[in-house]
């Protein structure tokens, strides 16, 4: 016997692949249980098993006694793609969902993040190679797109949001906004977005891999002022911005108006020695003085 391994989401799953791309029937071979497939809290382990198929059939089929269909492109990817896993020592199982106008894979893994990295960084690497087997021998490049759990939909939604929030930004600030680097991938779906957006433009600018993409709107004040990176305007927002606006506004001044905080209300009630009622005692100059000037520290 000459023994091959077949991976699926269940044992019959992997048994039923194996004997489709083995082409042989399930009486004329031996079938051993590697490892059964299991759900786990996030994602699942896919099965394993071992079908065994009789030496004289194997050189049967060398010798061009029994032929079988030749790999498609796909499929080549795919056969990749579990030896690559492998290596990797990922728990992952690939599926080939479309080859028409291209190859579309589709990679269901114990651990989705072991897949897709940082910001879909892993997952870009896996495409390349897979892309790479696939398009071997080919005049004509073929596209290869590899997904795990719908990460891809899921990046292109964010980027098109983000996009129009900055795109937004840029025209209310009247400044160029830059964001971080992207992949040539993600920077098309920013110009896409884009493209059709009334009052901005987008320009590509550095070098790979640190390209990026740059919102320029057309009521730029100042064509000569550096653009804005798009992150730290965020955290700009968050921390110096409307926060800090917050407090040491309305806030903070509808308290200082009064003089006195609600602790300090609390602990210095005193009985008047006049008529009814109470005398309060002013809150701390530190507190005050601290809390009043909140907006220039």
């Amino acid at each position: 016997m000459q023994y091959r391994e077949f991976t699926g989401k269940t044992v019959e799953d992997a048994i039923q692949k194996g004997l489709a791309e083995l082409n042989v029937e399930r009486a004329d071979v031996e079938i051993r249980v590697l490892e059964e497939g299991k759900k786990k809290l996030f994602g699942s382990i896919p099965a394993k098993v071992e079908i065994g198929v009789p030496e004289a059939e194997v050189a049967a089929e060398v010798a061009g006694e029994e032929t079988t269909a030749e790999a498609t492109d796909g499929e080549r990817a795919i056969a990749f793609l579990g030896g690559l896993f492998e290596i990797l020592n990922i728990e992952a199982v690939s599926q080939l969902v479309s080859e028409d106008k291209k190859i579309e894979i589709n990679v269901v893994a114990a651990n989705s993040q072991s897949v897709i990295g940082k910001h879909g960084a892993m997952l870009d690497a896996i495409q390349t190679l897979a892309g790479a087997v696939a398009n071997k021998g080919r005049e004509d490049y073929k596209r290869v797109v590899v997904d795990c759990e719908n990460y891809r939909e899921s990046r292109e939604a964010t980027l098109n949001r983000l996009a129009e929030n900055l795109a937004a930004k840029a025209i209310r600030l009247g400044k160029k906004i830059k964001l971080e680097a992207m992949n040539p991938y993600e920077r098309r779906i920013i110009h896409a977005a884009l493209s059709e957006y009334e009052g901005v433009k987008t320009e590509s600018e550095g070098k790979e891999p640190n390209r990026y993409v740059v919102i320029v709107p057309e009521n730029l004040e100042d064509p000569d002022a550096p653009a804005i990176a798009a992150r730290s305007e965020r955290r700009d927002d968050r921390r110096g911005g409307r926060r800090d606006d917050r407090r040491g506004g309305r806030r903070d001044d509808r308290r200082g108006s009064r003089g006195y905080d609600r602790k300090s209300m609390n602990r210095d009630k005193k009985p008047s020695t006049g008529g009814g009622g109470t005398s309060m005692k002013k809150s701390s100059d530190f507190f005050g003085t601290f809390l009043g000037n909140s907006k220039d520290m």
